[in-house]
């Protein structure tokens, strides 16, 4: 508890450096409808005197002064919410890019934690689904503006009859009641709403997953299973809404009664005492409309806090979020200028966060400038592991990484991921134009790069070549690619910068014989002379490499050129490439 005891306070500070003007409008709202409300409460009073006191002109002057100050009023109203509009769109967009920069920035592992996972949920849904945002900042001045008017208003019943503040404090106390009971009860709704609205997001998520179309095309039984899933999760949301509405709408009427039963007593006790002290008809106007307008603002303050209260467990997940360690914590202060010249691992050990497995066991090994290595091992082996090592995407258990002899995390993280690229066996494209999604500014290079990867017949039959956009998810113009061609994309993303290292985990695995022997015949060529790491179940893929490393069992059990690992008949590697010489002669 005490760590989310500042969780508003931290939030409001979030939006707050988000943008800042937004917040000065809401100041300036905030005191203009605390005066216009205290100013009407005291406007039919002042009225009604003049009407009783001077002549039917001084009246009809001062009803059109009124008249004018309220009109004044709304044009003033009107105008900021003109201006607070915008802003507020603007702060929840400044505010989403602060979210969206940090989910980008958390480390890796953090992506593939469920709790993480959950977290991340739990956010986008109290801030999207329930408004947590914008609620929890109106409340904040809608709390300031009744804080101001119950202060001006306030004085005068007290001075009036204490019987009145006793029926006030009856009436707000109750109304404290309900509205506590109608908070606790939202948040118990949105709490049992969490996993069933995850279900329900993963249902929708899988339907729109392209990658999973034809799997629930072909298969009825699993068509039909997701089918009865989203009628049950539907039939679990209907059954949560109807009885959390029941309980609000219960709460409500007795809201209702209290509140009609509390203007009675109002009634009752100023009629009484207008007519045993024989006061006007605008003092008892005064007191009316004052008390009723402190009833509704102090109503209206205890809805302000508690709204604030509700809405602070919205926002515990975002603020515990936004306060995840991210890989910038782990960045160093050294600046990674020059080119990668070694990279060596020294006793180093991995298991994943949380787990218990060992995935690389002490293993150790160096590779200098311009090698190519060859990582072979069976499936669970610690490859893509070991790669993720050297991307920094993980950080040893134990053991160090050492590049150019200095400790991989002594370095600033983006100098050193400049240093490298990546095609990895899960690579994505994006939505944008073919140049783009190589990450290239200049048409001629981009045009280059495709056709090094064999994508030139491909670009010219394209009407906009290099600059056609990739998917139609967001444009009809968009062109779909088989998953050869994407691979050749993802390859010419990764060749296409200055970095001198690169990491292939299986680039070839959907290409088809040819465009894979094109792909191998012109590897020195693609990499430019940069120091490589090759990972492929294709052992043929390990002939053009300066070494082969051979994982097995979660150690290093060889390490050499393939034509002395050839003369060792009984290695993993002997055998590997010889079984798969064996099928494709077949």
């Amino acid at each position: 508890m005490k760590k989310n005891r500042f969780v508003l306070m931290k939030f409001i500070k979030l939006c707050f450096k988000a943008y800042k003007p937004y917040f000065v409008i809401l100041f300036f709202d905030s005191l203009l409808k605390a005066f216009e409300f205290v100013f009407n409460a005291y406007a039919i009073s002042i009225l009604i005197n003049y009407l009783e006191t001077s002549t039917y002109i001084k009246g009809l002057a001062c009803g059109g002064v009124i008249v004018l100050i309220n009109l004044c009023f709304y044009f003033f109203n009107k105008l900021l919410l003109r201006f607070r509009e915008p802003m507020e769109t603007k702060m929840n967009n400044n505010l989403e890019q602060k979210i969206m920069d940090k989910l980008m920035n958390l480390d890796y592992e953090k992506l593939e934690d469920p709790e993480c996972l959950d977290l991340k949920e739990r956010a986008r849904m109290g801030v999207n689904n329930f408004g947590a945002i914008n609620r929890i900042i109106n409340n904040l001045f809608l709390l300031m503006q009744n804080i101001l008017v119950i202060a001006s208003l306030g004085s005068i019943i007290a001075l009036f009859d204490y019987s009145l503040i006793i029926v006030l404090g009856v009436a707000i106390l109750i109304n404290i009641i309900i509205v506590l009971l109608t908070t606790k009860e939202t948040i118990k709704f949105y709490n049992e709403l969490i996993p069933i609205n995850r279900r329900f997001g993963y249902y929708i998520s899988t339907i729109l997953d392209p990658t999973k179309a034809k799997d629930y095309r072909m298969y009825d039984n699993i068509a039909d299973m997701m089918k009865n899933k989203y009628i049950k999760y539907e039939k679990e949301t209907i059954k949560e809404f109807s009885k959390a509405y029941f309980k609000y709408g219960f709460f409500e009427t007795i809201q209702k009664i209290i509140s009609y039963l509390e203007l009675f007593f109002i009634y009752i006790i100023i009629v009484r005492r207008v007519i045993n002290n024989n006061l006007s008809i605008a003092t008892f106007s005064l007191y009316v409309a004052s008390a009723i307008s402190f009833s509704k603002c102090v109503i209206s303050l205890i809805g302000n806090t508690t709204g604030l209260i509700e809405c602070k467990t919205y926002v515990i997940p975002l603020i515990e979020l936004m306060n995840l360690k991210d890989n910038s914590s782990d960045s160093g202060n050294i600046k990674l200028e020059q080119e990668i010249d070694t990279i060596e691992f020294k006793n180093v050990s991995f298991k994943y966060p949380k787990s218990k497995d060992i995935i690389i066991d002490n293993i150790s090994f160096k590779i200098n400038k311009g090698e190519k290595l060859s990582i072979v091992g069976l499936n669970g082996a610690g490859k893509t592991t070991l790669v993720k090592l050297i991307a920094r995407l993980y950080l040893p258990t134990s053991g160090e990484i050492l590049i150019n002899g200095v400790n991989i995390n002594c370095y600033e993280t983006k100098s050193y991921l400049k240093q490298i690229s990546t095609v990895f066996q899960d690579y994505k494209l994006f939505a944008y134009s073919l140049m783009e999604n190589i990450n290239c500014q200049s048409q001629e290079k981009a045009y280059d790069i495709l056709k090094s990867v064999g994508l030139k017949d491909k670009i010219d039959s394209l009407p906009n070549g290099v600059n056609s956009i990739y998917s139609k998810s967001y444009c009809d113009e968009g062109i779909e690619l088989s998953g050869g061609e994407s691979q050749k994309i993802a390859i010419a993303r990764a060749i296409s910068t200055d970095s001198s290292f690169v990491i292939l985990d299986e680039p070839t695995s959907a290409l088809d014989p040819l465009a894979e022997a094109e792909i191998y015949e012109n590897f020195n060529k693609l990499v430019k002379g940069k120091t490589a790491i090759y990972i492929s179940h294709r052992m043929s893929s390990s002939v053009f490499c300066d070494k082969i490393l051979v994982l097995d069992n979660k150690k290093i059990v060889d390490y050499d050129t393939h034509e002395n690992l050839m003369k060792k008949e009984n290695s993993l590697y002997y055998k590997l490439f010889n079984l798969q010489a064996k099928n494709y002669l077949k």
